[in-house]
């Protein structure tokens, strides 16, 4: 008998009404599910070392391809080690495909069935990112859950425009398991993603869904949601889009979210997430508690002896007043961004904890009413 870990194996330990929970295991270690996976832009999760990301109970980062392939250089991290090497992360790391930024960052972009060719946001050189390139970078990066590449378009567009941008994706995203497929060592010990998409559209999504089984993926993605078209428009998305999908397979709500977007999502069968808003909110004097946000910068912080959340068992909690990250905040000062983000980390965390442990014992319904009844009477605090 083998001691290897599996390249990659999703076990359900148990389910309550739609949700999951169980554990994805890699050679780089488990991921514990439902997860939320810290976002790594370049390298780095923004004022935190990687040691406390993992503190925080993250069992996985996201990585960000478009980024990493502008700056370093994809190239470049492979000759100095893998992106895990490069940063100091020993455990899974997921990449995207780099299609979101090229779409959100890039002033001037062309697409064509090749790919799209676009202008770099830090100096306007021009890149190409096809499918096959997309996988290579993933490839260089050493990704654990490779992200296919897709064509995104508003939710806002005309249902042809968004038909066809599903189908080319569908395309890529063939396109996207051959090169993976291709990569040699890499493949045979990493695991890649399709994305479905198909806007607000249940028949477009079925399209989508139908057509990346017929390819065949170690999971699948719910993409292009969380663009603006509100949690209610979401919800009614992921109330049949993760039941088209193989509900022997990891799902994965690609950009979600706040932290009632994520029970929400849970309920409805989602098992993977990323966001950037814990991470951004910390920088910006935002802290996530159990009774709703709070904006840490306002005067009636300024003299409060407690913590940022009284329930949360993070240094930041533990050690410091909320008297004085205002003070660090509203100065300016470099540990107010790294004690709020270390909070906010943590908080997503034991969110996702207490979550698994709901479904493990059956309780989901009543902790998530549990939860929104409490994080609503503070918003905006």
């Amino acid at each position: 008998m083998s001691n290897t870990p599996p390249r990659f194996e999703f076990t359900i330990s148990a389910t309550d009404g739609k949700a999951r929970t169980g554990t994805i295991a890699m050679q780089r270690g488990e991921i514990r599910t439902p997860a939320f996976m810290p976002v790594g832009t370049a390298a780095t999760v923004k004022a935190v070392k990687p040691q406390d990301v993992r503190a925080s109970g993250a069992d996985i980062l996201l990585g960000n391809t478009y980024h990493l392939m502008l700056r370093p250089g994809a190239e470049r991290v492979a000759r100095l080690g893998g992106l895990h090497h490069f940063m100091g992360w020993d455990r899974p790391i997921l990449t995207d495909s780099g299609g979101y930024q090229v779409m959100s960052l890039s002033e001037l972009t062309k697409r064509s069935e090749e790919g799209i060719v676009f202008k770099s946001h830090l100096d306007g050189t021009r890149h190409m990112l096809s499918p096959e390139r997309s996988m290579e970078i993933q490839r260089l990066l050493g990704s654990n859950i490779v992200m296919a590449f897709d064509e995104l378009v508003p939710t806002t567009s005309t249902r042809e425009v968004q038909a066809a941008a599903m189908e080319r994706s569908m395309r890529w995203a063939k396109r996207s398991r051959e090169g993976f497929d291709s990569g040699g060592e890499h493949a045979a010990n990493n695991a890649i993603f399709g994305i479905q998409q198909g806007a607000l559209d249940e028949g477009l999504r079925k399209w989508s869904a139908d057509a990346l089984l017929d390819i065949g993926f170690d999971g699948y993605a719910v993409g292009g949601l969380a663009v603006g078209e509100g949690q209610e428009a979401m919800f009614g998305v992921l109330d049949y889009a993760p039941g088209q999908l193989d509900p022997a397979k990891p799902r994965y709500l690609m950009g979600v979210g706040k932290p009632d977007d994520i029970v929400g999502a849970v309920e409805r069968g989602i098992d993977m997430f990323d966001c950037v808003l814990p991470t951004r909110s910390g920088r910006t004097g935002q802290a996530f508690t159990r009774t709703g946000p709070i904006n840490i910068r306002n005067a009636k912080f300024a003299e409060d002896q407690g913590p940022l959340d009284p329930e949360c068992p993070c240094p930041s909690c533990t050690g410091f007043s909320r008297a004085y990250i205002h003070h660090l905040v509203r100065a300016g000062e470099i540990l107010g961004a790294m004690l709020m983000t270390e909070h906010n980390l943590t908080f997503y965390q034991h969110l996702m904890s207490d979550l698994r442990a709901a479904i493990a014992e059956g309780t989901l319904g009543a902790f998530a009413n549990s939860f929104r009844m409490r994080y609503a009477t503070q918003k905006g605090g």
